[in-house]
């Protein structure tokens, strides 16, 4: 079997999915396995779900709740933290704090020609100039080409619909209840946390695979 590379969109703490959907894909030592960011906070738990990250040698990309997590361990402040969040903040061992300290913001396979980001880009600017909050927190473009959230601006259509590539983009921080595949990028946060699937990407092939969580953990 030639190497895979096996993109997982976000896991938000939900290790028990996480472990059957490796269980079902299998990786090789060969296969590449990139998780798209957000593996902490919300679900049950955080620390299993980076000792498998860590496990199976994963690229693990910056996630807007990495960062926001990280931005409070520097200042060694969790006060401003929503309360999801302090728990994981109490939770994270040192070797967490530094295995989230050494995520990259985005992860090239040019054996592929694809891109693997948290949030993704603004279309019409070098993605490579872009900043970590952008990489990190876009989901929709508004009508003044400015890069938001989709609750900050319910009527925008989403930063994809105007990527036209190369590269082909994975991406994950846009929850939705099925894959948003376009010719150019595949959004696969599929809300596992919020009783959604945690969904696999798998490349060249282009198959998905699903585990349904097992409750709603988050909404």
């Amino acid at each position: 079997m030639n190497p895979r590379i096996i993109a997982i969109g976000d896991i938000h703490g939900c290790h028990e999915e996480f472990a059957e959907l490796l269980t079902l894909i299998n990786p090789t030592s060969d296969d590449r396995l990139i998780l798209v960011g957000d593996l902490v906070n919300r679900g049950p738990d955080s620390c299993k779900v980076i000792d498998l990250a860590r496990q199976h040698r994963a690229i693990s990309i910056l996630g807007n709740h990495e960062r926001r997590l990280l931005r409070a361990y520097r200042r060694r402040d969790p006060s401003p933290l929503r309360s999801t969040d302090r728990e994981t903040f109490r939770s994270l061992r040192s070797q967490d704090w530094e295995y989230l300290q050494a995520m990259p913001l985005f992860h090239e396979e040019p054996s592929v020609e694809a891109l693997f980001v948290h949030g993704g880009f603004i279309p019409d600017k070098p993605w490579r100039d872009q900043s970590p909050e952008v990489l990190t927190n876009i989901q929709v473009i508004d009508d003044e080409g400015q890069p938001r959230k989709r609750r900050d601006a319910p009527e925008a259509r989403p930063w994809a619909d105007h990527w036209t590539g190369p590269p082909f983009v994975v991406y994950g921080h846009t929850p939705r209840s099925e894959v948003y595949q376009l010719k150019w990028s595949i959004g696969i946060d599929t809300a596992c946390v919020g009783g959604g699937h945690l969904t696999a990407f798998i490349l060249p092939e282009g198959r998905i695979l699903q585990v349904k969580a097992q409750k709603c953990y988050y909404s």
